[in-house]
């Protein structure tokens, strides 16, 4: 064989990679490529709805989450709030009462250090809700002299659920909580934040009784703003 016949085939050779690889490659990476992001966990019941959602050129199962009911509550200044907030904030959540001088009052201190680092960002509230029915504004607005952040809009400490408290509580954000059975005035509780989305979904659980929990907490309310911020052009485009 020539060196000029073989000096053809190879051009051919080349000549047909250059056309082929690319369609190649964009075929391999749209059937096995895919990106990842860090993303937290959606907790509660899950199921699906029997439908399919396409996003980005893609089928899959469109999945119903674990999401929470509205309550009605009375801030401690006397205005009514909604929790959780509007479909575009992430909001931090815990339970307390004004008689208990531990763990509320931790739970409290730990709001008011996150809410000042927070308070810029108009994409992140905090609720602190009282579980005690004889809870007052006057009672609730004594409790607050000793705490400071609360009139910067983002932090609610609120009473006077529209609903029972108890029940909402075990039963849609998943924590503990009931009247002491051994003193009526007392009051059990979890000692957790819960973090929901702006779909009103739970996305973490953070135990203030264990080290280091706080600072998991701050740290992942950042990765559930990239998340959010990243998800808005597609909620937009849908639209």
């Amino acid at each position: 064989m020539s060196n000029r016949t073989q000096g053809r085939k190879s051009k051919i050779i080349l000549l047909a990679l250059i056309l082929l690889v690319p369609g190649f490659l964009y075929i391999a990476v749209n059937r096995l490529g895919s990106n990842h992001y860090v993303s937290l966990p959606v907790f509660g019941e899950k199921k699906l709805s029997g439908e399919m959602k396409r996003n980005w050129g893609r089928e899959y199962p469109d999945t119903i989450f674990h999401t929470l009911d509205t309550l009605i509550f009375t801030n401690f200044d006397g205005k009514p709030v909604a929790f959780p907030a509007s479909d575009t904030t992430i909001n931090i959540v815990h339970l307390f009462y004004s008689k208990d001088a531990s763990f509320s009052r931790l739970m409290m201190e730990n709001v008011q250090s996150l809410s000042d680092r927070f308070q810029e960002n108009p994409l992140i509230n905090f609720y602190s809700i009282s579980v005690d029915p004889s809870e007052s504004q006057s009672s609730l607005r004594s409790f607050t002299k000793t705490f400071k952040g609360l009139d910067n809009g983002h932090w609610k400490m609120v009473f006077g659920a529209s609903s029972d408290i108890f029940s909402y509580a075990r039963e849609q954000l998943l924590i503990d909580a009931m009247v002491d059975p051994t003193d009526s005035a007392r009051f059990l509780i979890a000692n957790q934040f819960v973090l929901v989305d702006s779909k009103r979904r739970i996305r973490g659980f953070y135990d203030i009784s264990q080290k280091g929990e706080v600072d998991r907490l701050e740290d992942e309310v950042k990765l559930l703003v990239v998340e959010e911020i990243r998800n808005r052009p597609a909620k937009i485009a849908q639209k």
